[in-house]
């Protein structure tokens, strides 16, 4: 990797922190320079459209961070129910994280992009939430195929369930700095796993 890619790559790092922690409106290029030791002209230099397409190539960033994670955890978790208690636990792990701080960066930039929806981030916000969903839904489509998970489970709608209570809960730990909020809601989806869907 050249120089000029690894300075790129560090922007885009630290401004994924940035963007995650106070929202793509509540941060300036001043907090980003500040967080990159870089003067204005060495950011547009690198993203020469300004603040827009950073933040989008931030937010994959953050995404991917996120999902390789969850993508690390499947490798030990082989069984359905197991994985969709893994994939709860995740979020957990993302709320505290220290190389992306500020909780899933999926609902955080969906907060926002509601309230501007003509914003280019919208539409990625919308693929990454629908990528949360997809995955939920697969891990419970192959679990009944393999017996795992109850053939009557519907598999839509546990994956909307799984994941709007994640994020529903992602949201009040953040808002009232308490992790009880959110591990509630694992343990609720911990328990209706084991009673309803692990056959």
């Amino acid at each position: 990797m050249s120089k000029g890619e690894e300075t790129r790559e560090m922007i885009i790092r630290e401004a994924a922190a940035v963007f995650n922690r106070f929202g793509y409106f509540g941060t300036s290029m001043a907090d980003i320079m500040r967080e990159t030791g870089l003067e204005k002209g060495g950011i547009y230099n690198h993203f020469r459209s300004g603040k827009d397409e950073l933040a989008l190539a931030a937010f994959d960033y953050a995404f991917s961070v996120s999902s390789n994670r969850m993508g690390e955890v499947f490798k030990t978790v082989r069984h359905a129910a197991d994985r969709l208690i893994a994939f709860g636990e995740v979020f957990k792990e993302l709320l505290d994280d220290r190389v992306l701080p500020g909780g899933c960066p999926v609902m955080n930039t969906a907060i926002e992009a509601d309230a501007h929806p003509g914003h280019p981030l919208v539409n990625r916000v919308r693929e990454a939430m629908t990528a949360q969903l997809d995955m939920v839904q697969r891990i419970v489509e192959k679990g009944i195929a393999r017996g795992e998970i109850k053939p009557e489970t519907d598999a839509q709608t546990i994956a909307a369930m799984f994941v709007s209570s994640l994020e529903g809960g992602v949201m009040l730990s953040k808002l009232y700095n308490d992790s009880r909020y959110l591990q509630r809601v694992l343990d609720h989806l911990r328990e209706h796993t084991e009673m309803h869907l692990r056959a």
